[in-house]
């Protein structure tokens, strides 16, 4: 029988997430915004009747199924681990995943680094090799994960991620050899995911599409046809030979399949919730329209006006733009709704180029007033010039 147990996140965890955090406070390269910390203590996983624990425990209880695909392995159930810290080193985020060293994921530009050899997690894959060298052969994890990003109401800096592994040793599947091995867990991966895809979005039209990811191969992402459209949902594939090997597996012997999935994408879709900050809301009006189990669509609580304001200035080759992204939602207290670049000049004489961007301010539980508008608009003017060095236009 598959089951399903659920590890939650300890005092101890946090507390040690906040020391280490302190002490790496000052120190030169870390990249890391204030407010992300706080981000880093909410866990919003775990808080009930909360659309992601309520999302997240309704995919818990698919691996509860006492038999998910035509394998089935005595004794074996799912477990689901969320105790993780999300402070994790180089290698066991990238090097061991297989990750390339000049990839994008790598650069401060996309990830938050305490120093060169730690960051917070980008993708819950950074406990796979972990999980899997403990023994364990049938689990889930859960996890908050980072990373730098735009400005818009499907983007933020905090996610919410679920990895998803299995795997088998040749003889518990009958393989004949390596590639009838490989088959055979491919085909229970699609087995699984389409159950899983049903229990969340009920009967629906799905289609497999073929993705590259460096940690698996075969890759696949698996698209939904919901609310009118195609919407990518998960990527997946069979564990790369190497990464089974970092986990000290021998892939002649052993296969198994991941896959990873991003909660908040499926809940605003689920819930019908327009806005991905709305998930960081302590307010009731938002907090007290969902129950433990339940899907119920989003109800707006009010539509407040949004205030547009634009900034221009010259940029260098080494510009940031997620870090001028990060910049706007610090500097406004997170009451931005979209940025949008709306013009790139290049000067004929000096080859300068410009980048004009269109800042909607909304906040989600009242009207703004011109005059705070006006003063965050003219902080974000001095903060580009003196924070980012960059010349206003």
């Amino acid at each position: 029988m598959i089951g399903s147990v659920f590890v939650n996140t300890s005092r101890r965890q946090v507390q040690f997430q906040k020391r280490f955090f302190a002490s790496k406070i000052g120190r030169a390269g870390k990249n890391i915004p204030p407010q992300i910390q706080e981000m880093m203590e909410r866990k919003l996983y775990n808080v009930t009747n909360h659309p992601i624990s309520i999302l997240s425990n309704i995919i818990r209880k698919y691996f509860e199924t006492e038999k998910i695909t035509d394998i089935e392995i005595p004794g074996e159930k799912f477990i689901c681990e969320s105790s993780f810290n999300s402070l994790v080193n180089t290698k066991k985020c990238f090097d061991d995943v297989l990750v390339p060293k000049d990839h994008v994921s790598r650069q401060p530009s996309d990830t938050y680094y305490f120093d060169d050899d730690t960051v917070l997690r980008p993708h819950t894959s950074a406990h796979q090799i972990e999980m899997i060298r403990s023994n364990h052969n049938a689990f889930l994890v859960l996890g908050d994960v980072y990373r730098r990003d735009t400005v818009d109401k499907t983007h933020y800096p905090a996610f919410h991620q679920m990895e998803g592994v299995r795997i088998f040793n040749y003889d518990q599947i009958n393989a004949k050899d390596y590639d009838h091995a490989k088959k055979i867990a491919e085909n229970d991966l699609k087995q699984t995911l389409l159950g899983l895809s049903s229990h969340v979005f009920g009967n629906i039209e799905t289609r497999w599409m073929p993705e590259n990811f460096p940690f698996t191969d075969p890759s696949l992402e698996l698209e939904v046809f919901y609310n009118e459209d195609w919407m990518e949902i998960l990527g997946c594939g069979v564990i790369h030979d190497q990464v089974m090997r970092n986990a000290g597996r021998d892939p002649e012997k052993e296969v198994g399949w991941a896959f990873g999935l991003g909660l908040d994408r499926w809940a605003m879709s689920l819930f019908q919730i327009p806005d991905i900050r709305l998930f960081w809301s302590k307010d009731e009006r938002f907090l007290g329209q969902f129950k433990e189990g339940e899907i119920t669509t989003f109800e707006p609580y009010s539509k407040f006006p949004a205030c547009f304001k634009d900034i221009t200035f010259w940029i260098g080759e080494d510009y940031d733009e997620n870090g001028f992204m990060e910049l706007i939602r610090d500097n406004s207290q997170d009451m931005v709704e979209s940025v949008e670049c709306i013009d790139t000049f290049t000067h004929p004489k000096t080859q300068k180029t410009s980048k004009c961007y269109r800042i909607n301010y909304r906040h989600m539980d009242r009207n703004l007033t011109n005059e705070e508008v006006d003063e965050w608009q003219f902080k974000l003017r001095e903060r580009v010039e003196s924070e980012l060095e960059l010349e206003l236009r």
